[in-house]
């Protein structure tokens, strides 16, 4: 295994999932402020500053180091979407490891929900690129029709069937309820039925895009929160367990005349950060994987190496994914982007999650738990994205 170089030594989610008195700017600060001191550390120690823009829009991550009050050594602005995070802590790592930096702060703060943000059905918010206005725009695609043609592609070639896709949905419910903050963000989101669910609930609860129904989509929500990496000699006298990173990497896809669109770039990030970490997916404890909708994480598995490709749906029968199973890897403990909260970008939330479960905190700890995978698709499957991942470990 890779000698650890730098290690997760402080989170924070806020808690809302429904925030209209406070602004995007107020969560990432506050979400920062308690993450550091998660850490034992102060603004002082934070010398690399990571922001997507997301909080005041073009160019906001500029104003950030200014509204923390901070002039870091490294500033980076990357966005690609719900990736964003899990290339940011991958590139918080190398600049560590080049003795660049020995703290990093990564925040997140979003009011999707009382924005009244349209994420999965509405058009595109600029101007289209030309190869968007030549292949799919004329015919009025939008963001879950991206993935609803990736399912059915799915379903085509290799038998996967809708309960197969539902099971997605119930092991996040399953770990949803265990977490009382998820259990509120439903109760704020006006979930019609909050309880454990059956496949047959999933599938009746209504279609939204062929074959993908409304339970096997994202909530939206408002949200955020933040993530502190530091450097070992700094990790190593922290206030909490370190979670150290083990391995990281990035991956692309896009249309192709010869592609496919079940195929995603977690086939490069997940082979580049395994590789370095030293580990396989088979020794994983812990599956952080977005979850904008069902399809997404049956792909992410697959193309991870946690199965074979086409084999995804057999996969996740049967409850395997639970928390309580026997059988490894658990799936997106804290109720995922579909029942814990998905303001947009969900990315930081899976570094969160899965340092508190090698942490030993979790709502929904699984035992023993001492490796972890974080993987972040950014963009849209059957389109153009931008895959992260991150191996963690205790």
């Amino acid at each position: 295994m890779a000698a650890p170089r730098s290690a997760v030594v402080g989170i924070h989610e806020y808690p809302l999932r429904l925030a209209p008195d406070v602004s995007a700017l107020q969560i990432k600060a506050a979400s920062a402020a308690a993450a550091l001191d998660d850490a034992g550390l102060t603004w002082s120690d934070v010398d690399a500053l990571y922001d997507c823009n997301e909080a005041v829009g073009r160019l906001g991550g500029l104003h950030m180091g200014e509204y923390f009050g901070l002039k870091p050594g490294i500033h980076e602005t990357t966005m690609v979407g719900g990736s964003s995070y899990e290339v940011h802590a991958g590139h918080g790592r190398d600049e560590i490891a080049a003795g660049r930096a020995r703290v990093a702060l990564l925040t997140y703060g979003s009011l999707s929900r009382s924005g009244g943000s349209n994420i999965a059905t509405g058009g595109p918010a600029e101007a289209p690129l030309p190869a968007e206005n030549m292949e799919t725009l004329p015919w009025g695609v939008n963001t879950i029709a991206y993935y609803a043609m990736a399912a059915m592609r799915h379903m085509y070639q290799y038998g996967t069937t809708p309960q197969q896709l539902a099971e997605i949905a119930v092991v996040a419910r399953v770990h949803a309820m265990h977490n009382p903050d998820a259990v509120k963000a439903m109760q704020d989101l006006r979930f019609r039925d909050i309880e454990e669910l059956s496949v047959d609930a999933v599938l009746s609860s209504g279609m939204v895009s062929d074959p993908l129904h409304r339970l096997e989509c994202c909530m939206i929500s408002d949200g955020g929160g933040a993530v502190v990496i530091a450097a070992e000699d700094v990790a190593r006298d922290t206030r909490r367990t370190p979670v150290w990173i083990l391995g990281a990497g990035e991956g692309q896809g896009y249309p192709e005349n010869d592609g496919d669109v079940t195929v995603t770039g977690a086939v490069q990030s997940g082979a580049r950060a395994f590789g370095e970490a030293g580990v396989s997916p088979s020794e994983i404890d812990i599956a952080m994987l977005y979850d904008s909708f069902t399809i997404t994480v049956i792909t992410a598995l697959e193309d991870l190496g946690f199965c074979a490709k086409g084999d995804g749906g057999d996969f996740v029968a049967d409850g395997r994914l639970r928390f309580d199973s026997p059988l490894r890897p658990s799936l997106n403990t804290d109720g995922g982007g579909l029942f814990s909260n998905h303001p947009g970008m969900r990315g930081l939330f899976l570094l969160i999650e899965a340092t508190r479960q090698l942490r030993g905190d979790s709502t929904s700890q699984v035992d023993g738990a001492s490796l972890a995978v974080c993987h972040g698709n950014g963009g849209l499957l059957s389109s153009r994205h931008v895959a992260g991942t991150v191996v963690l470990g205790r």
